[in-house]
């Protein structure tokens, strides 16, 4: 609108210009070379006016003849692109399709046309993949690990290259490299995890998970039980070989997850070790109002090594309280079978032998009866726990274990471990009862029977040692 009103001011600019020439006569007069041409000024003031619009249009007729081998230029570079362009999306779309033929011939034409798009590699690299040309793939990412904005992509290429073909070290140096270059990239970090802890690197995987954290991608709580549990399972590595550095490493888990387990018990067991009962108590009465285990009330009732079952058992009792639930009534029952107190036994399990007790807790319970002298029950007690519910275990990722662990057995990631009674199987308890004589579950009772306990903590190696490859010191023989 104010365009045009700007158009219609400066015509009538000029008609009353041209009005007010017409109005005013005059001559112009021109001598030029012993000639006289004379005209009027409307007459001169038109003429100069056409003049300037000729020139005008000369000077541009001009300028684009001179500027026409680049304009050409211009124009087929623009179309070339454009062609280019065309092959790239027909390729992209051709690779999604699984169409390897013709990815591999638009692949060439956006090459030819394209040389500095990034997207072309991506598409011969695609197109590789499809045909089976493993080298011409790992050649393509390496191309696009040398310039800086394909590095990362190119790095994850390889990564996947190398892990298809099997070659975990060079998969991981890839991975390593991306998280340095970026140490946000999620499927960097979350790679060099698993490997991690695949190859049982547990420092480099807490290391990595606080790099997570820091980075954003992982919550707060999450990361704290993951880093735990790596810090935990290196200390359980050290505990025999660096007692200062496991203790570090215990304490460092036990403070991101108070109710960690295997981290307090490897630091209750150096701090007793150390002559630092008090350490260890403290320690233990923190996981245990978080998480029972009956190994820690094992280890609380060791606090002062050569103590005999009376002392004991009346350590773990003031340890249990009064509302201990079934872990404090099941170590309070254990304690006091060591020290023959089978009454107390007896009263600790009472509230839990309703319904369906454990199998734990009938094997105990046989023993009380025998110890009383009623065999008759015993053999009742034990038939029993052939068909009882399954005592806790180690539950990581629904595959139940006699030892903690701090990854997934089933997909190598880190999960968490729990206490906890495993999934039940169905049992047909006639076919049971039809083959198995009472006879033979009397016989079986060292089978169910539970560890004792031992007489002086000596880095004893309990359930939750992180693998096999650790050594295990066996227990001393139980007193009485």
């Amino acid at each position: 609108m104010i365009r045009l009103f700007w158009r219609f001011a400066l015509l009538v600019a000029l008609a009353a210009g041209f009005a007010w020439l017409a109005d005013s006569p005059g001559f112009v007069t021109i001598q030029w070379q012993g000639k006289e041409i004379r005209t009027s000024v409307v007459a001169a003031v038109a003429m100069a006016l056409i003049a300037m619009v000729l020139a005008w249009y000369i000077w541009g007729l001009f300028r684009r003849l001179w500027r026409s081998p680049r304009s050409m230029g211009e124009y087929w570079r623009f179309r070339k692109n454009r062609k280019g362009y065309d092959s790239l999306s027909r390729g992209i779309i051709a690779a999604g399709a699984g169409d390897a033929a013709a990815a591999s011939r638009h692949a060439a034409i956006a090459g030819n046309a394209l040389a500095d798009e990034p997207l072309v590699n991506v598409l011969a690299a695609q197109a590789a993949q499809l045909k089976g040309d493993r080298a011409s793939v790992k050649r393509i990412f390496e191309a696009m690990t040398k310039s800086p904005d394909t590095e990362a992509l190119g790095l994850r290429g390889l990564f996947s290259e190398a892990r298809q073909a099997g070659d975990i070290a060079s998969a991981k140096i890839y991975a390593e490299r991306a998280l340095t270059l970026n140490p946000r990239l999620a499927w960097a970090s979350a790679s060099v995890l698993q490997l991690q802890s695949l190859s049982r690197d547990w420092s480099g995987a807490a290391a990595t998970l606080a790099q997570q954290a820091k980075s954003g991608l992982l919550k707060g709580d999450e990361g704290n039980h993951k880093q735990a549990a790596m810090l935990a399972a290196d200390a359980l590595a050290f505990e025999d070989s660096d007692r200062n550095r496991a203790l570090n490493l215990a304490t460092r888990a036990h403070k991101l997850d108070p109710a960690l387990v295997p981290a307090a018990l490897v630091a209750a067991r150096i701090h007793i070790a150390q002559g630092s009962p008090r350490k260890a108590s403290r320690i233990l009465r923190d996981v245990w109002s978080r998480s029972p285990h009956p190994d820690l009330a094992e280890v609380y009732a060791h606090l002062k090594p050569g103590d005999g079952p009376e002392t004991r058992f009346e350590r773990v009792r003031d340890f249990v309280g009064s509302t201990a639930g079934l872990e404090g009534a099941y170590a309070l029952a254990r304690a006091a079978a060591v020290a023959q107190r089978w009454d107390v036994a007896r009263k600790a399990l009472d509230p839990w032998l309703a319904n369906e007790p454990q199998a734990r807790l009938c094997v105990l319970m046989a023993d009380v009866e025998e110890a009383q002298g009623d065999r008759g029950r015993a053999r009742e007690w034990l038939a029993r726990a052939v068909k009882a519910p399954r005592d806790p275990m180690w539950v990581s990722d629904g595959v139940a274990s006699p030892r903690w662990t701090p990854v997934s057995p089933v997909s190598g990631e880190i999960v968490l471990c729990e206490w906890k009674s495993p999934f039940e199987m169905p049992v047909d308890n006639n076919r049971i009862a039809e083959t198995v004589p009472i006879a033979t579950v009397a016989s079986a009772k060292p089978q169910v029977k539970p560890v004792e306990i031992p007489r002086a903590v000596e880095y004893v190696r309990p359930p939750d040692d992180p693998g096999p490859e650790v050594d295990v010191r066996k227990p001393l023989a139980a007193d009485g």
